[in-house]
């Protein structure tokens, strides 16, 4: 499993944190799954005193699947691959904003045609 997470870490954006409405990668063993989750509901855990976390989830699979698992912070944001029933699991959120590109130095010369373009649909009203 650590070598699977260390492969995904090289090509997938993950995010640090996970918040509410984040699109999560799950990776687990048994069953074997690689599905992606997004996250509907974080409540805390009021029943523990360590630091537990309600984390709902919505399997986007057809039909989506609705779940709730019990997960400490390390576990539901990547810091930690974890067991359930056994079987190993990790969960991380996944940076979906897009990249910044470079801004050049000089913006791109802007040409002004007087014609529409062929195939238009726009016509020039004086």
């Amino acid at each position: 499993m650590e070598k699977l997470v260390k492969e995904l870490q090289q090509v997938v954006p993950f995010k640090e944190s996970t918040d509410i409405g984040d699109i999560v990668l799950i990776v687990a063993k048994e069953p074997q799954m690689l599905v992606y989750a997004q996250v509907t509901d974080i409540t805390r855990d009021t029943t523990r005193k360590d630091e537990w976390w309600h984390l709902g989830l919505t399997f986007l699979t057809i039909p989506p699947q609705e779940i709730t698992w019990t997960l400490r912070t390390a576990q539901m944001t990547g810091m930690e691959i974890f067991t359930m029933g056994g079987e190993e699991r990790f969960v991380k959120a996944v940076n979906l904003a897009p990249t910044i590109a470079a801004v050049p130095d000089e913006p791109p010369p802007v040409t002004k045609s007087k014609e529409p373009a062929k195939g238009s649909f726009l016509k020039r009203v004086k």
